[in-house]
């Protein structure tokens, strides 16, 4: 079932040391672009259909098409490894055990929109990533694949690592820029978007590390060839983040297309102890909460934007039927009012009343009006929130009202301990 590109040489390889990556043709594809034309470079990419893995699956070829068209010669990729959305990991996996792909990813999206200055920003909790990063950059400058006159190809480029201090919000683009820029890590109202005004004012391109870390796959075999991986509308493969009640937990990469159930059952072992599934959240916190009933569902952008969500950045976490519902909820609620940067008030006053809601349920207190109440202000908060945080905070609360109803007026109407009824 695993089809793998990115992590073909995981385990194995020895991330601390370069010419374990070297070994295995690392650099190969930075090195063909150089006998490439940068926008040919992108257009390469553009048949690929590559999309972002970070969560909202725009066209990368757009992005970079974007920022390769401004007529600012200042131009900053970054590289957005904060991965703070929790029941995520493969980003991190990627830097422990692969950090020269990611490096050669960010250096061919540089050459291609001709940045010379890059910015990994890592989650500050990351000690082992921020480490062994700080290694590769280090051994990649010693090799002249970093700096000034890279290759004596007259192409300079440099890389720095940012630490954030475990904000959620950070992962949200704009709130990366004002952290990297040393602010507070809020966002910033769009448009004009990163590739126009980013870091410094300049046209910066982010992605995060999953993204990136196609780019060398692609270059080497082709474009068309990339895209006949997967599905039509989602190509490639996804790593997906394996966790909750399963026997075997873990980082998994599957081309698209394939369902939800078999990355369960075939990946994942099942559940512990074969009990029954009760739900299963996507792509982490912020994403939804499905039933047992749905896990036919394929990994695919499409199919995923059926009930108003994304395959994110490829969280599986399931949970089996032992699980109070609203516990799991009270428990996201109260993660995103945490970690709301209070910017606007739909995310800043909306998290609050939305956990004391939840908590009127988990002790089976609640009426009619608080659920009319509960639906009214998610949707507020998903339609009116600035950024990306405040608008997915309630997903999982929507997916439940939706595929979990009878669940919230047991409680009304016959208070019972828990379960999912």
């Amino acid at each position: 079932m695993e089809q793998k590109l990115l992590t073909k040489h995981i385990p194995g390889m020895d991330p601390m040391n370069i010419q374990a990556y070297l070994d295995v043709e690392g650099y190969q594809s930075f090195f063909k672009a150089f006998k490439t034309q940068p926008l040919d470079i992108i257009g390469d990419i553009e048949k690929s259909k590559l999309r972002g893995r970070g969560g909202a699956a725009f066209p990368v070829h757009i992005k970079m098409m974007s920022m390769a068209k401004q007529k600012e010669t200042t131009r900053y990729i970054i590289c957005n490894a904060d991965e703070g959305e929790p029941g995520n990991f493969k980003d991190r996996y990627l830097m422990e055990n692969n950090p020269h792909q990611l490096l050669e990813g960010m250096l061919i999206a540089a050459y291609a929109t001709r940045a010379n200055k890059g910015y990994i920003y890592i989650r500050g909790e990351f000690d082992t990533p921020i480490k062994i990063m700080h290694e590769a950059i280090r051994q990649a400058k010693a090799h002249g694949l970093l700096g000034t006159n890279i290759q004596g190809s007259g192409f300079d480029f440099d890389l720095e690592i940012r630490s954030g201090a475990g904000s959620y919000v950070c992962g949200e683009e704009f709130a990366l820029i004002e952290s990297i820029e040393g602010k507070s890590g809020r966002t910033r109202v769009k448009p004009p978007f990163p590739t126009d005004v980013g870091l410094f004012g300049k046209p910066t391109l982010i992605n995060n590390v999953e993204t990136f870390s196609n780019l060398p796959w692609i270059l080497a075999m082709g474009g068309e060839a990339f895209a006949s991986i997967g599905t039509e509308s989602s190509t490639g493969t996804k790593l997906v983040s394996v966790s909750g009640n399963v026997k075997h937990p873990g980082v998994y990469e599957v081309p698209f297309g394939v369902p939800i159930r078999d990355v369960i059952d075939t990946l994942g072992g099942g559940t512990q102890n074969a009990q029954k599934i009760g739900m299963v959240q996507l792509s982490g916190a912020s994403g939804p909460i499905i039933p047992e009933y749905m896990l036919d569902l394929t990994i695919d952008f499409d199919r995923f934007e059926d009930f108003d969500s994304k395959t994110g950045a490829g969280a599986i976490i399931v949970m089996d039927d032992q699980k109070d519902m609203f516990n799991i909820l009270k428990r996201i609620s109260d993660f995103f009012e945490h970690e709301s940067c209070g910017k606007c008030t739909p995310c800043r006053e909306g998290n609050v009343h939305m956990s004391k809601l939840l908590n009127k349920f988990l002790q089976s207190d609640a009426t009619e009006k608080d659920l009319m109440n509960l639906e009214s202000l998610s949707r507020v908060m998903h339609q009116t929130s600035l950024c990306g945080l405040g608008q997915s905070a309630p997903t999982a609360v929507l997916s439940t009202l939706k595929y979990f109803r009878d669940t919230y007026f047991d409680r009304i109407e016959h208070p019972q301990e828990g379960g999912l009824a």
